[in-house]
């Protein structure tokens, strides 16, 4: 599929409409740097929430212009979240975005219809790391996670040493060495915590280790469980509650705990049960940023703040709007990445379902392989 002719092709900037979310998927900066390939209209306010101001956008060659006058003149449409029923691009547009698990997104778009590029597939491959938002915005949510978490304990990360007593460091722990553990990992050492990290995947080992962290090792008689594109593998109910037998006893020494383990297209793995919350020391905190696909902890609620038998429990969906202007900064450059290799240098948007980045942002599965090789 060839979008647009010789001329610019017309791109659509608009301001996000979910309650808490103030990123924006484009900064001026990148606006500028597309100004070669793209004609950027920016609808008014855009980018107030993430410290963007429209005079910003302005100098830097985009159009501002009311929501309907972009979703008129615009080819393609970027938002970060999926748009709401009054933000759908025109029939026979390009939408960037989140939302490629909203089955009543995808009904609507259909019905236009409208091609879907959902950032959430973009394939774990070398030539498409620059398109990667999850990861980028995982990078952010490790990071404010150890903030938040900070800011919940009655206790210091640093050790402190005063002519009153010396208060000894915290000890902290990622479940799940990502993107966003290994950051959580990093900040929280800098910020003077001992760090541990854990992962069901014997290659994290290094990766947390290089970062001054201890991997917390369980021996569960059972396979590296690593699956396609370096995600976690999904285990079984068994292997499931041998894991939180075995983890508990190291929880039960740790006052800040960061879980991250989510495997795409599936619930989250429970790594916390009740058992292992009473074990916990009365003061600790939880913040479980797997609590938008169910959770890590047992009493993990979406956005809300729980304590049980004494343990504080946090369960943030958008973390990375708390650093909204920096997270919006590496969206941006993933979208601009992303557009670099869809625009040809004659101006053209072109989206081949054969493309090994663009196939599968469209939603188009990979072609059948006899290999018998594991993932």
């Amino acid at each position: 599929m060839t979008t647009g002719s010789s001329a610019l092709v017309s791109l659509g900037l608009l301001r996000e409409r979910l309650p808490g979310e103030r990123r924006v998927a484009l900064t001026p900066a990148d606006v500028k740097r597309l100004s070669a390939k793209a004609i950027v209209t920016v609808e008014t306010g855009a980018g107030l929430e993430a410290g963007f101001p429209d005079d910003a956008y302005a100098n830097a060659g985009a159009h501002l212009a009311d929501l309907q006058q972009v979703l008129d003149g615009s080819a393609v449409i970027a938002k970060v979240r999926a748009p709401d029923a009054s933000q759908t691009p025109r029939a026979g547009g390009v939408l960037i975005s989140l939302g490629g698990r909203d089955a009543g997104l995808a009904k609507r778009l259909q019905e236009r219809p409208v091609s879907h590029l959902a950032l959430e597939r973009v394939p774990r491959i070398s030539r498409a790391q620059a398109m990667d938002v999850l990861s980028s915005q995982a990078s952010v949510a490790g990071y404010v996670s150890v903030l938040e978490g900070a800011r919940l304990l009655d206790i210091l990360l640093p050790m402190l040493t005063t002519a009153a007593r010396i208060i000894k460091p915290a000890k902290m722990i990622a479940l799940g060495a990502g993107v966003a553990g290994l950051q959580a990992i990093a900040t929280a050492r800098r910020l003077g915590a001992i760090t541990h990290g854990f992962d069901v995947r014997d290659a994290a080992r290094e990766q947390v280790e290089s970062l001054g962290a201890k991997f917390v090792s369980v021996d569960l008689a059972m396979p590296t469980a690593e699956g396609a594109g370096g995600y976690a593998g999904e285990q079984s109910l068994e292997q499931q509650e041998r894991l939180r037998r075995t983890l508990a006893p190291h929880l039960a020494a740790m006052n800040l705990v960061i879980t991250t383990a989510q495997i795409p297209g599936r619930p989250a793995p429970l790594l916390i049960d009740e058992a292992t919350i009473a074990q916990m020391p009365s003061g600790s905190v939880i913040v479980d940023l797997a609590a938008e696909t169910g959770g890590n902890c047992a009493h993990t609620r979406p956005d809300e703040l729980v304590t049980v038998d004494g343990v504080r429990i946090l369960g943030p969906t958008n973390l990375a709007s708390a650093a909204a202007t920096d997270a919006s900064r590496l969206f941006s450059g993933n979208i601009r990445s992303l557009l670099d290799h869809l625009i040809d240098e004659a101006g053209r948007l072109r989206l081949d379902p054969a493309d090994p980045i663009t196939g599968p942002l469209l939603g188009v599965q990979p072609p059948a392989t006899t290999s018998s090789a594991a993932a």
